[in-house]
């Protein structure tokens, strides 16, 4: 008998062993409930999942937490030899865009860069950029509004990711140009995501290069990129 009751709760003990690695290696959709694919999923907790967005009516992106614009131009150094690059950033940016269904910019769409926030690993450099390059006493703010894409799906889709062209009126310096943006995005229900990225002239908006210390030259380009935060709704 007692030989029965080890073995007993050995097979016990090897049954819970099983049924453990089984859930750890659950496929995370599976083991969160939902069925595979082909499957039909269940309910969600609580109620059903948020409807998709109306894709008959515009789309208002709001600027969220965590969007982050940055700078980067190479530099070369007296007595190095090889380039190296300068980033400075910042995560001051408010503004929103609205999207029409037919893909569209309303005329209010705007995001606004405060430059007088932005920093990099050199005061010396910063305090040069923000009262002789930029001249943020005098022109504070970086502004982009939206006005025709290439490649964005009209209406905005409710999930996917999506690769397109943006052009932008910029105004920087006191100057404003059209600029081109290449635009990676992931949009959701609530929010879409992405980056942002573009390459400027310091000529192009009037603008001084940097020449501080031991640098030697700086490239005439400067890249720009936004990784953006917003956050989705429909105006009603």
């Amino acid at each position: 008998m007692a030989r029965q009751a080890v073995s007993g709760r050995f097979f016990g003990v090897a049954l819970a062993i099983v049924a453990a690695l089984t859930v750890l290696t659950l496929d995370p959709v599976q083991a969160q409930g939902q069925a595979p694919a082909g499957g039909q999923a269940p309910a969600a907790r609580g109620g059903r999942g948020a409807p998709p967005p109306d894709p008959t009516k515009p789309h208002k992106l709001d600027v969220a937490s965590g969007t982050r614009a940055r700078y980067k131009v190479t530099e070369q150094f007296v007595g190095i030899d090889f380039p190296s690059d300068a980033v400075g950033a910042t995560e001051a940016i408010t503004g929103s865009i609205v999207v029409n269904p037919d893909g569209s910019f309303a005329p209010n769409s705007k995001i606004t860069v405060d430059l007088r926030t932005l920093s990099s690993d050199q005061s010396m450099r910063d305090n040069f950029i923000q009262g002789r390059t930029l001249e943020t006493e005098k022109f504070p703010m970086l502004e982009l509004v939206p006005k025709r894409s290439t490649g964005l799906a009209a209406p905005l889709p409710a999930s996917q990711q999506s690769g397109f062209k943006l052009l932008t009126d910029m105004t920087m310096h006191g100057v404003t140009k059209e600029v081109p943006w290449t635009v990676v995005a992931t949009f959701s229900g609530t929010s879409v995501a992405g980056r942002a990225t573009t390459t400027v002239d310091f000529a192009t908006f009037g603008m001084t290069k940097p020449t501080v210390g031991r640098l030697l030259s700086v490239e005439d380009k400067i890249e720009l990129e936004v990784e953006f935060r917003f956050t989705r709704s429909v105006v009603q």
